[in-house]
């Protein structure tokens, strides 16, 4: 799937309500600050994840690659159909990434990054392990992150500089200092992703099966990442992978302590290689089991 990016001038279908009857939360909000931004992003998300949980229950079965990607669009659909209006008219200004697969930097400037099911084949699964996000990136680093697990209603939000939250309580990262104490995880390559990016991923698991004391692999990436920023879990690692996917974790995983990086320990970008969150007293141990 090939990337497209909007800016967000293009017309949505109109409400029946004229735009002073809209909720309060509606309302154009250029002006506002980031901590109400964030607030009425959850709200947004929230409105998402509420429909997507109507659809979940029994699974979706298909017999062909254009039938999982029908029963993944309408999903998709579902959450943007919400999410896509409610942000925009928070944020007008800002662009939109149509392509939550694709990976790299962004343009200069304000871009909404959503993933409308993060985890949906899990979802179609009747899998308990998906959620809604919504990233507001400014000049290629997220300013404001809300993930929401619809079946447990539990909402994990991060704002830069104001720490990152669960229900509004503070997160941080675990203490562990012996990675060998720690529970680690990473998540699967992208469908069709280059064959030497998924030998490195094995690779990756077997250096993490000597050196860690658990190793979780699933997807999606992004609860494996609010798991870290809670101190569930210690480091999470993976290779190329979408902005939908990190961006999020990365600025929950920050704000609650832990260090980003690559997997051999430089500063991370959207164009970077590869991701590694970890909790500060196992990072170093983490980036040389990968750099093996």
């Amino acid at each position: 799937m090939s990337e497209t990016l909007q800016t967000t001038d293009a017309a949505f279908p109109a409400t029946d309500l004229p735009a002073t009857d809209l909720p309060a939360t509606d309302l154009p909000a250029t002006d506002l600050p980031d901590a109400t931004l964030l607030d009425r992003t959850a709200d947004a998300v929230r409105a998402a994840g509420a429909a997507l949980r109507e659809r979940f229950g029994e699974v979706v079965r298909y017999r062909s690659r254009e039938e999982l990607m029908s029963a993944l669009a309408a999903n998709d659909d579902t959450a943007l159909d919400i999410l896509r209006p409610r942000l925009t008219r928070l944020r007008p200004g800002a662009g939109w990434v149509e392509d939550e697969l694709d990976g790299g930097a962004l343009p200069a400037g304000e871009w909404w990054v959503v993933d409308p099911a993060e985890g949906n084949v899990n979802h179609l699964h009747a899998l308990p392990e998906w959620a809604v996000t919504a990233t507001l990136v400014r000049d290629n680093q997220p300013v404001l992150t809300v993930v929401h697990l619809p079946l447990t209603g539990e909402t994990y939000t991060a704002l830069t500089g104001a720490g990152a939250h669960l229900d509004g309580r503070p997160l941080h990262v675990s203490s562990t200092a012996d990675l060998g104490l720690g529970i680690v995880a990473t998540s699967q390559a992208r469908p069709d992703e280059d064959e030497e990016v998924v030998r490195r991923v094995g690779s990756s698991i077997t250096a993490m099966l000597f050196d860690a004391l658990v190793v979780r692999t699933a997807v999606p990436a992004t609860l494996h990442l609010a798991n870290v920023a809670a101190g569930r879990m210690d480091a999470f690692w993976q290779f190329a992978g979408a902005r939908a996917d990190l961006l999020p974790g990365a600025l929950l995983v920050t704000e609650a302590g832990g260090r980003i990086s690559d997997a051999q320990g430089r500063p991370w970008t959207p164009g970077s290689e590869s991701f590694l969150a970890a909790a500060p007293g196992v990072h170093a141990q983490a980036v040389t089991t990968l750099s093996r």
